[in-house]
């Protein structure tokens, strides 16, 4: 009977483990889609744009901030006319 339930408990707890696993990969993998939709079709701005996800990860950019900042790193972006992208200061 004390079998059964330790079972139970470990299916759950994997279960459980899995979820935010799966809740955690789809959120970045959001994030990521989100910088390159600012991004379009220029290699070096991908590239640029999934740098700044990265500087937003590491300054700890509030979720429900992250649209506005990328848009203004994105908008901050120096390389459309074959130049270098502007660069930021940190």
């Amino acid at each position: 009977m004390n079998l059964d339930y330790l079972v139970v408990g470990v299916a759950s707890a994997l279960a459980i483990a899995l979820h935010v696993a799966l809740f955690v990969l789809f959120r970045r993998w959001m994030d990521r889609d989100l910088a390159l939709s600012f991004a379009g079709g220029d290699p070096r701005k991908r590239a640029w744009m999934l740098a700044r996800l990265g500087r937003a990860r590491r300054e700890r950019v509030r979720r429900r901030d992250l649209p506005a900042w990328l848009e203004r790193q994105a908008a901050g972006y120096g390389g459309e006319a074959g130049g270098r992208p502007a660069q930021d200061s940190e």
